[in-house]
């Protein structure tokens, strides 16, 4: 895939919208293009927070592992973000994220996301959003 596909694939991130395909086209040469198979995980709970993953295409199930089994929690596909709540929180990986078809994301390491949250607030209010859905959805998912 060419730059400008990716810089246009990034543009369709509602987190990263509002951001000037300058700073994307630097964004996307930054970051590693990396592609998992069905049933192969992203990262595991426990794991590093290194980095944050824009899913560029496929589908992946996010799993906690509650002592006894994992639980799948959410979904993620196209164009979603994961991977930042332990980039933010400077905490492991709170999931395990696992491909459930083809999957190919966007790596984007902790110091460049942090660097484009600090260049652009917007983006930091989006994050807050993004995690608050998740939260309640979560939320409402154990109630």
């Amino acid at each position: 895939m060419l730059l400008k596909d990716e810089v246009e694939m990034l543009r369709r991130v509602p987190l990263f919208a509002k951001i000037a395909p300058a700073k994307l086209k630097l964004l996307a040469f930054a970051s590693e293009r990396l592609t998992c198979r069905e049933g192969q995980n992203l990262f595991r709970q426990g794991d590093a927070g290194d980095a944050a993953y824009v899913v560029l295409s496929g589908t992946a199930d996010v799993l906690v592992d509650s002592g006894e089994s994992e639980i799948k929690v959410a979904e993620v596909e196209q164009n979603s973000i994961v991977g930042e709540i332990a980039i933010l929180c400077d905490v492991s990986r709170t999931a395990t994220v696992r491909a459930t078809t083809r999957l190919e994301v966007l790596k984007i390491s902790k110091d460049s996301f942090l660097d484009l949250m600090n260049d652009f607030p917007d983006m930091a209010v989006e994050i807050m959003r993004v995690l608050a859905d998740r939260l309640n959805h979560t939320t409402m998912e154990l109630s």
